[in-house]
């Protein structure tokens, strides 16, 4: 018998769950791409399989927002909203901790939770998951940028008709032609075609490679040798990432875990459960940390007070406020940059009051500061690092905001601590990236041909020399077609990015106190100073010499 559909709230969206099983232990199950609840039930082999686990769990189905019986949504949800939207439907039930059982691209926001909710996680269990879904040399087995837009022309083109290419998720049941059916209308039922365009694309931005050590609960992690979807490889890498967690490589192709030797993987799901029923969760715990520079204008001028509530706005905790440095932790990332962009409105003169930086650490967040060990080291580094006026983030923090629509650009800062590899910068602000349409819900490719142009523009930065004929050559691609695709995703021309890129440099650099104008021209490609204030005041409508007396 179908168990009875419920609503949650999580914050103003219904998330529709079940609840059924006779087990005293609860587990949630955490689906991929898209999902229907209700129609779960009329699959022979799921609906036998999650019976199964119901003899030994109280488990808890549900579907995430945008998908299945849950509201819909237009725009991308972020992998916070996810969690969110998890610990809705565990309050909801009265589940205090749970096991995560996390199937393809749910097995993301498992991890995510695990790492940032340990006290309410007892173990994660995850079945074909990824850690990023786009091509890098460190991550070889995801899909280049062109095999993703074959799945954004299927979305679009055969999403309705059926033709979807299902097979390739379950080889074994390619000729079951009754499964076949059911499948496609289970994904059709469980996202729109603009719902699931949508989410593929936000899956397409998922990285969760830098949170992975970052899990310190019980993890079973399996994964089929022949997975066309998910390779062997990505298991490997995940597992050497998690500690102490377990892989099983089974035999098979099949990505669903309910077709092929389905009862390989329910027998090890059920000796894993038994065996990890209490887990005592250690103190630490992934937090996103905010750190603020304060430079007071009036000594006697004290906005604790708006900062507190800022703070607690966000759902955040104030763990150090002095004079000088301001450290917060939040659940997530993206509540730390949208309070430390309220923060920065807060301040009397943004160009002088604050400077913020944010990032992603293990603390004992309910610790002072100073017992934070490693942890406040790199608070020591982001508060040296803060830069007047602007809001770092961190690359850990960057690959956690898909789908958050904030606007991100690449930074030449790095983050420097002595005993851990250097974290790159990315500036959260109205400026280049604004100017030039680089935002984090943008297109995949224009996100990653974009940042690439302005990476590229950084390294030649001091060249006066530079300009469209050696960009073009850096790139392999002719001055047309350079431009060309310049204005589609930035509507400027390649003299004009390369223009606004060194000025914006130009800006950091004088707002550093650093060096002199003359030097700031000469180190961003201008060999005139004059015609270089000429254009920084055209750019930003005050000189260089005005913007340092102001500071």
């Amino acid at each position: 018998m179908k168990p009875a559909t419920r609503y949650a709230k999580s914050g103003s969206i219904n998330i529709a769950y079940q609840v059924f099983g006779t087990g005293s232990i609860d587990l949630v199950y955490i689906p991929g791409w898209v999902s229907n609840i209700d129609l779960m039930w009329a699959c022979p082999s799921l609906s036998y399989f999650l019976k199964e686990l119901g003899k030994i769990c109280r488990v808890i189905l549900f579907d995430k927002r945008g998908t299945g019986l849950s509201d819909r949504i237009s725009e991308l949800s972020t992998l916070e909203e996810r969690m969110d939207d998890l610990r809705a439907v565990m309050d909801a039930v009265g589940s205090e901790k749970s096991i995560l059982f996390g199937h393809s691209e749910g097995g993301s926001v498992s991890a995510l939770f695990a790492a940032t909710y340990p006290q309410r996680t007892i173990s994660l269990i995850a079945f074909g998951i990824f850690a990023k879904r786009r091509y890098s040399p460190d991550y070889p087995w995801a899909p280049t940028d062109q095999q993703r837009q074959k799945v954004y022309d299927m979305i679009e083109n055969s999403w309705g008709s059926g033709d979807m290419e299902l097979e390739t998720l379950a080889p074994s049941r390619a000729d079951d032609t009754q499964f076949m059916d059911w499948l496609a209308q289970y994904f059709r039922s469980g996202a729109s075609p603009s719902a699931a365009m949508v989410l593929t694309r936000m899956n397409t931005l998922v990285d969760i490679v830098d949170i992975l050590g970052m899990v310190r609960v019980p993890t079973l992690i399996m994964q089929r040798r022949q997975d066309i979807d998910v390779k062997i490889e990505e298991g490997r890498f995940i597992s050497e990432k998690i500690p102490d967690s377990t892989l099983v490589e089974m035999e098979g192709s099949d990505h669903l875990f309910w077709a092929g030797d389905s009862q390989e993987v329910l027998d090890c799901m059920k000796a894993f459960i038994l065996q990890n029923q209490v887990h005592p969760h250690g103190d630490k715990r992934l937090t996103a940390v905010l750190v603020a520079k304060i430079r007071r204008e009036n000594p006697t001028s004290s906005p604790e007070g708006s900062f507190r509530q800022a703070i607690s706005k966000f759902r955040g905790k104030l763990s150090h406020l002095d004079e000088e440095r301001l450290v917060a932790t939040f659940e997530g990332p993206s509540k730390a940059v949208h309070c430390g962009l309220e923060l920065m409105d807060l301040a009397t003169n943004p160009q002088r009051g604050l400077a913020i930086c944010i990032h992603m650490l293990e603390t004992a967040s309910e610790e002072p500061v100073a017992n934070w060990g490693e942890a406040q080291a790199w608070t020591d580094a982001m508060w040296e690092q803060g830069l007047p006026g602007q809001l770092l983030i961190t690359q850990t923090a960057k690959h956690l905001l898909a789908g958050t629509g904030l606007t991100i650009s690449p930074s030449l800062h790095t983050l420097k601590t002595t005993n851990w590899q250097p974290q790159a910068l990315f500036r959260v602000t109205d400026g280049i990236a604004s100017a030039t349409g680089s935002s984090q819900h943008g297109t995949s490719w224009s996100e990653s041909f974009l940042e690439g142009v302005i990476q590229c523009i950084h390294t030649h930065l001091d060249n006066e020399q530079f300009g469209l004929n050696m960009l073009a050559d850096e790139l392999s691609m002719s001055g047309r077609q350079l431009q060309r695709k310049l204005k589609a995703v930035s509507n400027k021309s390649p003299s004009q990015l390369i223009s606004s890129v060194r000025l914006h440099r130009a800006k950091e650099l004088l707002l550093s106190q650093k060096y002199v104008v003359s030097e700031i021209a000469f180190l961003t490609g201008f060999s005139n100073p004059s015609y270089f204030s000429k254009c920084f005041k055209k750019e930003f409508g005050i000189s260089p010499s005005s913007l340092i007396s102001q500071y």
